[in-house]
């Protein structure tokens, strides 16, 4: 299999569309770790994880760290190759069954990671924010929303990088573990929204029926 050496690569999302190829990826983000500590912690059968793994280093998307002998044989230890970042490209090229399931994957995993920081006072630190708004926005406004959007989820990575050093130069005693969910999407319109429309559109209904009731007793009137 040819490896993926392009974000443009529509096979780097079809690679994400399985569940358990994200969750793979997310644990092996900043550690290393075999398949069979893997299939522990993920709660899966060995040889169904050791299979995703494969395909997951074939892709180029893991890496082979180490290897050590285990009990007879040889234990291998991954890590994955980086972040990974899909582009508008990719994305567009995507069938549409691989992205719900690629969407479905993100939100289940970003409700854990929410829930979880939530119940251990995540979100009591002075600096921690938490934000929502809804908006009413142009072609042009959406188009620059999105890019900056993205432009923070770059700028977290650099932070990310920047940090390496210093938190082992610190002996991971300044570490902090922190989350960052980021999301820019086209939002359902809300209930009210939803019943003001229905309401516009059965007057416009109501309308149009009285016009052509009228035009049509005009032409009887003018037989």
């Amino acid at each position: 299999m040819r490896a993926i050496n392009d974000i443009n690569d529509p096979r780097l999302v079809k690679a994400l569309a399985h569940p358990l190829r994200v969750s793979i990826l997310s644990a092996l983000a900043h550690r290393v770790a075999s398949p069979s500590q893997l299939a522990e912690e993920l709660d899966v059968p060995l040889p169904n994880l050791s299979y995703h793994i494969r395909m997951l280093v074939q892709l180029d998307l893991l890496k082979l760290v180490k290897t050590r002998p285990r009990r007879g044989a040889i234990e291998h230890y991954y890590q994955a190759k980086g972040p990974v970042t899909v582009s508008d490209k990719a994305w567009g090229e995507v069938p549409t069954l691989v992205k719900e399931a690629i969407v479905a994957s993100e939100l289940r995993r970003t409700g854990e990671m929410v829930e979880g920081a939530a119940a251990a006072g995540g979100f009591d630190d002075e600096r921690a924010v938490l934000a929502r708004v809804s908006l009413k926005l142009d072609a042009k406004a959406w188009a620059e929303l999105s890019k900056k959007v993205q432009e923070l989820y770059a700028y977290a990575q650099e932070l990310q990088t920047d940090s390496e050093k210093r938190r082992m130069d610190s002996n991971h005693e300044d570490e902090i573990d922190a989350g960052l969910a980021l999301m820019f999407f086209k939002a359902a319109p809300t209930a009210v929204e939803q019943a003001a429309a229905a309401a516009t559109a059965d007057g416009q209904h109501k309308r149009a029926g009285a016009k052509s009731s009228s035009r049509t007793r005009k032409r009887a009137t003018a037989s």
